[in-house]
């Protein structure tokens, strides 16, 4: 018989497992969070041809109708100086000043997060308490130091709908 050496064999430390496990996970999340990316991106200045209104970019609105847009709801739904979240959408829509409709990504700019709370013209995030102008996505409160995210909306008659 031959006397091999015997080497222990070590494990991952705690250390090592519960960093794989969040890199797992974040890969996850991102995997996740990701999907929508192309329709939460900045948008274009388009200015407004047929007299139509439709999403805040940059301090412009743009007219263009998506075709196959998801109906969202009719223009009496949206208070005047406030907004209505739609959820499955995951888009808030605010009617600014009569007649003019906006509308905005209800994720989170701090750490990607669906925000549903709306209060009067304000719409809070419940992961860490940032806070969102819904009538121009702008930062009311941190720790979000990004606004939220421009959606493009056709508004046709007294119709809302998602371009």
């Amino acid at each position: 018989m031959t006397s091999e050496s015997v080497q222990p064999v070590s494990k991952p430390s705690r250390r090592a497992v519960v960093a794989a496990v969040g890199a797992a996970g974040l890969a996850v999340a991102l995997t996740a969070c990701g999907s929508d990316d192309e329709a939460s991106g900045p948008s274009t200045e388009q200015g407004a041809a047929d007299g139509g209104a439709t999403t805040e970019t940059g301090g412009g609105s743009s007219a263009e109708a998506g075709a196959g847009g998801a109906a969202l709801a009719k223009t009496a739904d949206i208070p005047e100086g406030g907004g209505k979240v739609f959820g499955d959408e995951k888009v808030v829509v605010s009617q600014p000043a009569a007649g003019d409709f906006k509308a905005f990504s209800t994720i989170c700019t701090h750490q990607n997060c669906p925000m549903t709370d709306l209060k009067e013209d304000t719409i809070s995030c419940a992961c860490h308490g940032s806070q969102f102008s819904v009538l121009d996505g702008s930062v009311k409160k941190g720790p979000a130091t990004q606004p939220l995210a421009a959606q493009q909306i056709s508004v046709s008659g007294d119709s809302i709908t998602l371009a």
